[in-house]
């Protein structure tokens, strides 16, 4: 088939799914893996070989996705409240990684490697979710919001790392990378705010260029390493946070980029493999996994919120948000169907694991744990925070106007 009529079928199913997310309110990068789902399962053209573009693209996808939910994260809060979101960032990866590679390696039987996948893709923690929920409750602007979205960060920079550092091979290739990724997260920062400011405004949109730019070379030296591209990507979007906090509508402008021709590609590709037969024949599997990710990020993180004296309502917020998944989850569970470390059947019960936990945690949350936002003396937010509430308020203002 032509490829623009294979590209036309593809953006379809993500007009399809664009139209179901603003009906339904639902995660739109959830409905573009369900609607992947069902594409793959009935679709006979969706049954044949991922083409070689578009399996460029979907790549290209999670990477510009994994820079954008690095770039979102506030470094000042990240300083100020560093023991807290360090804490409960560190924790929600361990013990769900421990805790779900014992299952897989020891009771499930599943081979070293295997289960060294379901450890890692079961220990993230979705920074698209809890964002979402942040900015639609108004939470962002709160000291407790704040600290969760900082420990998302460390949580999924534990699984970012995880998966570079046990599926890289350390040879020159390596020690080349390496020292490529240290020098660019040294010097990048400075020379990208140098770069911005002397050519902002262009036509050509010289500022989105450079950063795909940044990020194919960085993401090409590390496949090259034997790594994972995503694993720069997120350091790069942390080290470049402050300038982008700085230049919001370049951030909008490439989150727009990214939304509209990137990572729908990423999720329906994601949701194509996922074979609903399996899902039948493993309900009881899935059920586990997924039980025990949440058992597990009670274990790592309500303990810590005990201790760092949060309140009893608001620890069991934070560590229901905490034990969300679904981006690095599907990324994880990707790579190892990619590279041959877990097979369709298991891949289909780790990615249906990951979608349940970005649903069922977040209901329960918002459901019975949903925090008080204080009238009066709370924090005040930051910029970003005025933006995501101005966005929110619109669109309530449009659905109330219909």
């Amino acid at each position: 088939m032509d490829n623009n009529l294979i590209a036309a079928s593809w953006l379809g199913l993500a007009l399809v799914a664009g139209l179901i997310s603003f009906r339904t309110g639902v995660s739109a990068s959830l409905v573009e893996i369900m609607v992947g789902i069902v594409a793959g399962n009935f679709l006979v053209i969706f049954t044949t070989p991922v083409p070689e573009f578009i399996n460029f693209l979907a790549g290209f996808g999670s990477i510009l996705l994994t820079f954008l939910a690095g770039a979102e994260v506030d470094p000042k809060v990240l300083r100020s409240k560093f023991k807290e979101s360090f804490l409960i960032g560190f924790f929600s990866f361990l013990a769900p990684f421990v805790g779900a590679f014992a299952f897989a390696y020891f009771v499930a039987g599943w081979d070293l490697r295997a289960a060294e996948i379901a450890g890692i893709a079961l220990s993230t923690t979705s920074v698209a979710v809890v964002y979402a929920v942040m900015v639609e409750t108004g939470l962002n602007a709160t000291e407790l919001g704040k600290i969760i979205l900082a420990a998302c960060f460390i949580t999924d920079l534990g699984t970012v790392v995880a998966l570079g550092l046990l599926f890289a091979g350390f040879d020159l290739r390596m020690l080349i990378f390496v020292a490529a990724l240290a020098l660019a997260l040294v010097f990048l920062p400075r020379f990208t705010r140098w770069f911005f400011t002397t050519f902002a405004g262009h036509m050509s949109e010289l500022e989105s260029r450079y950063i795909f730019f940044v990020l194919l070379g960085l993401g090409g030296l590390a496949i090259l390493a034997g790594s994972e591209a995503v694993l720069p990507a997120y350091l790069v979007g942390l080290a470049l946070a402050n300038v982008f906090m700085a230049d919001r509508a370049l951030v909008r402008r490439v989150r727009a980029i990214a939304f509209t021709f990137l990572t729908p590609f990423f999720f329906l590709k994601a949701g194509l493999f996922v074979s609903i037969p399996a899902v039948l024949a493993g309900a009881g599997m899935i059920g586990l996994l997924l039980l025990i990710k949440m058992a597990t990020k009670f274990v790592g993180v309500l303990p810590v919120t005990r201790i760092l004296r949060f309140g009893p309502r608001d620890g069991m917020y934070t560590t229901l948000l905490m034990s969300t998944g679904l981006t690095f989850g599907t990324i994880s569970s990707l790579f190892g169907l990619s590279h041959g470390i877990i097979d369709q059947s298991k891949y289909t019960f780790l990615v249906t694991a990951v979608i349940l936990s970005a649903i069922v945690p977040t209901l329960i949350a918002q459901a019975f744990f949903r925090p008080k936002i204080p009238t009066a003396g709370g924090a005040l937010g930051s910029e970003a925070d005025v933006d995501g509430e101005k966005e929110v308020t619109a669109i309530a203002i449009a659905h109330q106007t219909k």
